[in-house]
């Protein structure tokens, strides 16, 4: 059942800022999650959260997915037996999830949400061993307000898995091609662009996670390599290499500093 939250007026106003995929679905789906990027990006998180929880492979967590976009990962879990809670803004997006989980036979074990994850509340959903929020922060108007929301969903033990669109990634790629143009303005986005007008410092992020408690667990670089390749050569032609590759340097510094997007296992630190 796909339950759609209303939000009141004047929460509209922080809302409305927000970047809403209903117009890139179809784009998204096509030059990400159907391409090799996409497959990179799921290999790299995936890794990461069997790393730091490896309960994950039992079927016994609740996991909620802010931003769940086009649902692989909330199916993935599902299929895992998993308790799922997706949540997107767009009804686009959430109507391929939705097609997606009964193609795979899990729709029973996803609960899913259209509204602004700000409208999403504690007290309906409860508290989930793992919070999901991949490549939203960087799409939203207050960015700086979404770790203090996700935070309210955590269990007390729960881990925040956060990917973000990495500056130091926009800014390197603009130097192979010699944009010098755009690193000497303030950088602007194409609005049918899947590239967002916020990238985010690795350090930005990891700020505003330590204002919460929260410790980076885990960092990994998603897509070190493969989006700086202009002419493929040698290995850039067999996709399991590069997937393979690309998860060994994703781990590595300073290699990892310079992926497309970061990925961070984020935990409340315990000096006790």
């Amino acid at each position: 059942m796909v339950q759609k939250i209303m939000f009141r007026m004047n929460e509209q106003k922080i809302i409305m800022k927000d970047r809403n995929f209903d117009d890139l679905a179809e784009k998204f789906e096509r030059k990400v999650y159907g391409s090799l990027k996409g497959d990179i990006r799921q290999a790299v998180i995936w890794r990461d959260l069997c790393r730091t929880m490896p309960s994950i492979m039992n079927g016994c967590l609740r996991v909620l997915d802010v931003g769940g976009g086009l649902g692989q990962m909330s199916v993935r879990l599902a299929k895992l037996g998993h308790q799922v809670t997706y949540n997107d803004i767009s009804s686009n997006m959430l109507s391929k999830a939705k097609a997606l989980s009964m193609k795979e036979g899990v729709d029973s074990r996803i609960s899913f949400y259209q509204c602004p994850y700000q409208s999403l509340v504690k007290k309906d959903l409860g508290d989930f061993d793992l919070v999901l929020c991949h490549a939203i922060v960087e799409w939203l108007g207050k960015p700086d307000e979404l770790i203090n929301h996700l935070m309210q969903f955590k269990s007390a033990e729960g881990f925040i898995s956060l990917t973000f669109y990495n500056h130091n990634a926009l800014v390197y790629r603009n130097l192979i091609r010699g944009n010098f143009n755009l690193l000497a303005t303030e950088f602007k986005a194409d609005p049918g662009s899947l590239t967002p007008h916020s990238p985010f410092m690795p350090e930005q992020i990891e700020q505003w996670s330590a204002q919460h408690g929260l410790f980076v667990l885990l960092s990994s670089g998603i897509r070190v390599f493969h989006d700086y390749i202009t002419t493929a050569r040698g290995g850039h032609n067999d996709r399991d290499a590069v997937i393979t590759t690309e998860l060994k340097y994703s781990e590595q510094a300073p290699f990892k500093w310079l992926g497309r997007y970061i990925h961070f296992m984020l935990q409340v630190r315990n000096d006790s």
